[in-house]
């Protein structure tokens, strides 16, 4: 059912999230596909202009997504699917330059409303949209879930001097057009507080939102909440999750660092990572050489979301070390879930919990005070049991039809509609 004032409106979104051929038709990772569906709620018809996955790629990159097929979706009949070059090497970018730029100018005509995502900047469509719609005299929303330049700086020293010599050359660049685009835009949609903080100062009418795929029915009940608590009273071992990527930028080394001096301590305890990525060898050679073999479980991919949001409502604590401003979705579901947010502080964590509480944090790369947060924690299980109450109270804020519906809401009340001639 589409929501009041939705009839004959068309957005076009420019993402750099992909398409991907499955089962010989366009689709998006599952996350993607309920976005589209929400995305359909709020509007008519929705324009989706995407760079395509090539297949080569496809066949040999590294992935923990699921991916489905966009015309399963119950709103396929109102989608127009818009794939563009995957052009992240300058080359290629350069080559198809001029004709995207000419294809998306139409799209934008098109269009009432206008959302672009900007992530990159050689390759990034979101971006060069931005530019024809500034020419067109036409308002846009700017979109980001991450600070990228700032991200890309703080992982530089990991990648090859081939890398870092181009980042060097393309940073700065990236930061200046990117600020550009946000001064230029008549709406800023900023993924919590880490990107808010770093992008208001440069934006006109800042908002800070957030891009959730829990649903209500995803919050933890009552009974499991009290179940879990009254566990933990029993002194059983303390139970300690992460889901996500295991990358430099998650912080993975950081976090069996903590784990293992917990367990120095004489911490009881159970430890579980869910998720791959290039770091996951390395992570597993460490657990090996602290002799934490029998405490870490490392999962590896789970694509049951079912049985990731039951993992969460069953351990005591989201500890995480993100080391790069951006807005992981994992801290919402560790809240949905009654799984405090332990960690690494920063605006998103903290804008995440300021309302009800349900986390704890120190300053970043600070793991030695992390552990020693964990290990008070562990020691006063009555005040992690209210911080597991106070998490639960916290996840009730965010489900994805309102998160979306507030987006959508925001769109309309601040971008005039309109085709330009």
């Amino acid at each position: 059912m589409q929501k009041d004032g939705a009839m004959g409106t068309k957005i076009l979104l420019v993402m750099p999230v992909p398409f991907r051929e499955v089962d010989g038709q366009l689709g998006f990772d599952e996350q993607t596909c309920e976005g589209l569906v929400r995305w359909a709620e709020n509007f008519d018809r929705i324009a989706m202009a995407c760079p395509t996955l090539p297949g080569k790629i496809a066949v040999n990159q590294q992935t923990s997504d699921t991916w489905r097929s966009i015309a399963t979706l119950p709103c396929a009949d109102r989608l127009e699917l818009v794939p563009l070059p995957y052009a992240y090497k300058p080359q290629v970018f350069a080559r198809t330059y001029q004709t995207t730029r000419q294809r998306l100018r139409a799209k934008i005509r098109e269009a009432d409303y206008l959302c672009f995502a900007i992530g990159a900047l050689i390759g990034d469509w979101a971006g060069v949209a931005s530019q024809e719609a500034i020419a067109l005299g036409r308002p846009y929303a700017v979109w980001a879930d991450r600070v990228e330049y700032e991200v890309i700086r703080r992982t530089l020293k990991n990648a090859s001097f081939k890398h870092r010599l181009r980042d060097a050359i393309l940073l700065p660049l990236m930061k200046r057009y990117h600020r550009y685009w946000v001064r230029e835009a008549s709406l800023g949609l900023f993924q919590g507080q880490d990107c808010f903080t770093s992008y208001a100062p440069f934006c006109n009418n800042p908002h800070c939102v957030y891009d959730v795929h829990t649903q209500k029915s995803d919050q933890i009940a009552a009974a499991q909440l009290e179940q879990k608590i009254d566990r933990l009273s029993l002194d059983r071992p303390l139970k300690i999750c992460y889901v996500g990527r295991a990358a430099d930028m998650k912080g993975g080394i950081d976090w069996l660092r903590v784990v293992a001096q917990l367990h120095r301590a004489g911490v009881n305890l159970q430890a579980t990572w869910l998720g791959d990525g290039p770091l996951l060898s390395e992570m597993k050679s460490f657990a090996q050489k602290m002799k934490m073999d029998d405490r870490v479980h490392f999962g590896g991919f789970v694509g049951d979301r079912a049985l990731i949001l039951e993992t969460m409502r069953t351990h005591h604590v989201f500890l995480f070390c993100h080391k790069t401003p951006e807005s992981p979705r994992c801290l919402v579901e560790a809240l949905v879930s009654g799984c405090p947010i332990v960690g690494y502080g920063s605006p998103y964590p903290a804008g995440l919990v300021a309302q009800h509480g349900g986390g704890s944090f120190v300053a970043l790369n600070d793991w030695e005070k992390l552990a020693a947060l964990m290990i008070d924690l562990n020691a006063d299980r009555g005040k992690l049991s209210a911080l597991i109450r106070a998490a639960a109270r916290s996840g009730q804020l965010f489900d994805e039809e309102t998160v979306f519906q507030h987006r959508s809401h925001l769109i309309k009340q601040h971008l005039p509609p309109g085709i330009a001639l």
